[in-house]
């Protein structure tokens, strides 16, 4: 369950800006799905739909992922900002807390991706990887924070995407050597993924991962002329020792 409801920053009369929170999903994937973004949305805009509107979600973020997602109210915004998506107008960045402090204070990962099993053995169908085959995918990096925490070393790290692929950043932060925080698949070993869907979160995992989802955080967005920026929730602050 999400530890707070969906905040609006912004709304139009085309669209909406709302800062999701952690373990929340943005779409139902089958009909038993229930407590979504998309349902919430459409509770909240249900006048809107009565009169032709709609919810389009247009920058989807995982479930455990929080931070900025941006929605149509209606078909014609849709439409723009998916366009503008193809046309890359729309800009995203991400903080992200990672093991170690990273070496460089600023760098640049240009690593094509591909789904893992389509190159080699893999236990989770949906895990990507870096490989010569791959789909181009370029991610910009800069450490914003380091601290320590319980005589382990962890930073923040602003993540600029300026490709789209699936799981991009997470999985060019581990090809760095810096995984999220958090993270099940690309962390310490995708074993805890396994692990997880068995067993559900357990004292185990969290010795390991210490949070029970990937430190990763919708942190700006940009559109149409617009910038909207959200603070880390409270969990990250808490990670920090900011709370």
């Amino acid at each position: 369950m999400p530890p707070y409801p969906p905040r609006i920053v912004v709304e139009t009369e085309d669209f909406l800006v709302v800062d999701k929170p952690p373990f929340m999903q943005a779409h139902p994937s089958k009909p038993s799905d229930i407590g979504t973004l998309w349902d919430a949305l459409r509770g909240l805009l249900a006048y809107e739909i009565a009169n032709g509107g709609q919810v389009s979600i247009i920058n989807r973020l995982d479930r455990e992922t929080s931070g900025l997602t941006l929605i149509a109210k209606h078909l014609a915004a849709a439409r723009e900002f998916h366009q503008r998506m193809e046309r890359r107008e729309i800009a995203k960045a991400y903080d992200a807390i990672v093991f170690g402090w990273p070496e460089q204070d600023a760098w640049e990962v240009d690593a094509p991706i591909l789904r893992q099993g389509t190159v080699r053995e893999s236990r989770v169908w949906v895990k990507q990887c870096v490989h010569p085959d791959g789909v181009a995918a370029r991610t910009g990096f800069r450490v914003t924070h380091r601290f320590a925490k319980n005589g382990a070393h962890f930073a923040v790290v602003r993540a600029t995407p300026f490709t789209g692929r699936m799981h991009q950043i997470r999985v060019h932060l581990a090809h760095s050597g810096y995984p999220i925080v958090g993270d099940k698949l690309y962390g310490h070993s995708e074993e805890c993924y396994l692990e997880f869907i068995e067993t559900g979160w357990t004292p185990e995992l969290e010795a390991r991962l210490l949070l029970p989802r990937q430190a990763l955080h919708s942190a700006e967005l940009s559109a149409a002329g617009h910038r909207w920026s959200a603070p880390l929730p409270p969990d990250l602050r808490a990670m920090m020792g900011l709370l």
